[in-house]
């Protein structure tokens, strides 16, 4: 059999372009056959040409467009030795005799007069016929005329063929297949390697996602008590949480046709052409049943519609999303046709859109917990040649709030770090310069600055530093440093508590923290300087959260002008008077000095160790938590355990009762 396909190769498929080919091709032929390209003559010059012509060789003359003269012996002269080689030759049979030689002259009236010289000297008899010709390429002013309407026509199927198919159209993508839908099909012949072993964490949204195929694979199960198969899920989350590559796990795992395309595959610049690819899309959906449907960053058609709807591209949009409300729960019923969408704008969808009946369920998928993040870099350090003594546990408790991507972007750069200092395996150090390089950005060790600007920076940063580690919930110091990282000319890396819900307190002293650097400019050098800007920024949308978002303030009271919905994010009128106003901005301008102040009184009590611990930054330009613990002592705060750490604390420890109760750990355990 192996054989009988090789013998049979499968031959070529057809195309336009070879139509195109022939076309050009019989065009080429009839222009040169129409020409005199395959009659060749031999070429002489019009010197020669007299000396043939005093001679008497010459019969006759045609002077071809007053400008090439065609040469014709007599039979006597194509005899002679001199001749011999002139005999013309010609690929097509020809009835008329063909010309000897050929030439290019100058002024047809000088080569007249030495013509006419020349045969009344020698007095030839009989005399050289001399004849006047016009010839004309029919064929060749045909094309040249017809070129640019060519030309034209050209540039426009290109341009129609790139509108309509956009790299990717479906159905050839020709200009008739505008409306067709861009979906790109994953089956059971198509090898998709992503599954659901790959998506690390997400344990609720993998539940959900996993029950909506399993029923599309066995509905028996669900449908013999009754019940229905729902008609959509919707994905909400952060960006990088993992909503993209769950989808791609449901269409490695799925044994049924799965569809997969963006929200902005609907939008053209032409009218009617979204609604027309919803309907095709679900057309293919139901032919292929059951089949699921995966429209990534559908915020792209199914932003909430306008009360005042003007005409325009807001109108083909909403034209769109009105077919796609049909469709997923209209008057027809799409028999097993589950739809899956992505966003991380839930805020703005049309509220008709995420009621029961169309999207039935909303799987929030959140930033990665620290158990979580640990899963996902075990999935991410499978490819990289990592070091043996490699904690993963700890990673994990360096990265709060990163979410999948960027641990996916950590354990890149570290291996690039490790490969760029040519180790032969990726440690620990390089994954905490990956994290310093992504949080902090590329360090710039030529920067240049002043003496009295490192000393200045030094000690802002040492503010910092100090009084973080004054408060009790202030986040933990891991590092300063003073080297210039992106556009930060120094910087302090904290460790920040994974709190659920936060206390007044703990808002106040991370304010106070971030104060620290310019209150120890005002205590050292009795000046402030323009090197806070980032801190004032973050303690102004802090203190501004205090008191109108969370209610947080005595004066104002327990009110909130937070809008949950988004409908107001870009409203020109305030939920509050002026007079409210003006009690705002006085309450935030009292909680941010009553923290500046708190701040210059701590540095004022402890001016010494501030020094100190600004000297030692001076002369290392990098100094950890054990730098700061040799010039303060250890924080006397002690840190609150995390259930979940305690739970699987307690169960590793029996765990190792159970191997060998005298056996001691090799390393303690860090808070």
């Amino acid at each position: 059999m192996a054989n009988k396909k090789n013998i049979n190769p499968k031959k070529p498929k057809f195309s336009p372009y070879w139509i195109y080919g022939i076309i050009i091709v019989i065009f080429l032929t009839m222009q040169v056959f129409s020409g005199s390209s395959f009659q060749e003559a031999g070429t002489t010059t019009p010197s020669q040409f007299m000396t043939f012509l005093k001679d008497g060789d010459i019969e006759k003359v045609e002077i071809v467009n007053r400008r090439e003269a065609k040469v014709y012996l007599t039979p006597q002269a194509e005899q002679k030795e001199i001749h011999k080689k002139s005999k013309p030759t010609s690929l097509l049979p020809s009835a008329t005799k063909l010309p000897n030689y050929k030439f290019e002259f100058g002024d047809l009236q000088n080569f007249e007069d030495d013509m006419s010289k020349a045969i009344k000297e020698e007095d030839l008899d009989p005399k050289p016929k001399i004849e006047y010709k016009t010839e004309q390429n029919l064929w060749g002013d045909f094309l040249i005329g017809l070129l640019p309407f060519i030309l034209l026509i050209g540039v426009w199927i290109f341009i129609m063929r790139r509108m309509s198919s956009g790299g990717a159209g479906g159905g050839g993508g020709q200009i008739f297949n505008i409306g067709k839908s861009r979906a790109k099909l994953f089956d059971e012949n198509t090898e998709v390697k992503t599954s659901f072993k790959d998506v690390a964490g997400l344990e609720g949204a993998k539940e959900e996602v996993q029950e909506i195929v399993d029923f599309l694979k066995n509905p028996e199960k669900y449908t013999s008590l009754g019940g229905k198969i729902p008609k959509g899920a919707l994905l909400v989350g952060a960006p990088g949480t993992g909503k993209t590559l769950l989808a791609k796990a449901v269409a490695g795992e799925a044994k049924v046709p799965f569809f997969s395309l963006s929200g902005s595959d609907f939008v053209e610049m032409f009218v009617g052409v979204g609604a027309s690819r919803v309907r095709d899309l679900f057309k293919q959906a139901k032919e292929k049943s059951p089949a699921i449907i995966f429209i990534d960053e559908i915020d792209a058609i199914g932003r909430a519609r306008g009360k005042s709807n003007f005409s325009g591209s807001n109108d083909e949009r909403e034209n769109t999303l009105n077919q796609l409300l049909t469709e997923m729960d209209g008057f027809g019923t799409n028999t097993n046709v589950i739809v899956l969408a992505a966003t991380n704008r839930a805020d703005v969808l049309d509220k008709a859109l995420m009621r029961a009946g169309r999207f039935d369920r909303q799987i929030f998928v959140d930033l990665p917990d620290i158990r979580e993040r640990k899963e996902i870099f075990e999935v991410h350090l499978r490819p990289l040649k990592k070091a043996e003594d490699l904690d993963i546990e700890f990673l994990a408790r360096q990265t709060p709030g990163f979410s999948g991507a960027d641990i996916a972007n950590v354990c890149n750069e570290a291996a690039l770090i490790a490969a760029r200092q040519g180790k032969p395996s990726v440690d620990k150090q390089d994954f905490l310069d990956a994290v310093d390089r992504i949080v902090g950005g590329l360090e710039k060790k030529n920067k240049i600055m002043t003496v009295a600007e490192k000393r200045a920076i030094a000690y802002h940063e040492a503010g910092h530093a100090t009084v973080s580690w004054m408060l009790e919930h202030a986040a933990p110091l891991v590092k300063v440093t003073i080297v210039p990282r992106g556009r930060s000319l120094g910087a302090a890396w904290y460790l920040p508590e994974e709190r659920l819900i936060v206390h007044p307190e703990q808002m106040l002293d991370e304010m106070c923290a971030a104060l620290g650097g310019r209150a120890a400019e005002k205590v050292v050098f009795n000046r402030i300087s323009t090197g806070a800007l980032s801190d004032l920024e973050k303690v102004t949308k802090q203190a501004r959260a205090m008191v109108t978002i969370y209610g947080l303030s005595d004066k104002v009271g327990n009110l909130t002008y937070y809008d949950s919905s988004g409908q107001n994010e870009y409203g020109f009128t305030k939920p509050y008077s002026e007079k409210t106003a003006e009690l705002i901005d006085k309450e935030i301008s009292n909680i941010i000095e009553e923290q500046y102040q708190r701040a210059v009184k701590l540095l004022e009590d402890n001016r010494d160790k501030l020094t100190e611990l600004a000297e030692v930054l001076l002369e290392k330009e990098v100094i950890f938590k054990d730098n700061l613990e040799k010039i303060f002592g250890k924080r006397p705060f002690k840190k609150e355990e995390l259930v979940a750490d305690k739970v699987a604390e307690e169960k590793t420890e029996d765990k190792k009762e159970d191997v060998n109760e005298e056996k001691e750990l090799d390393k303690p355990k860090e808070d």
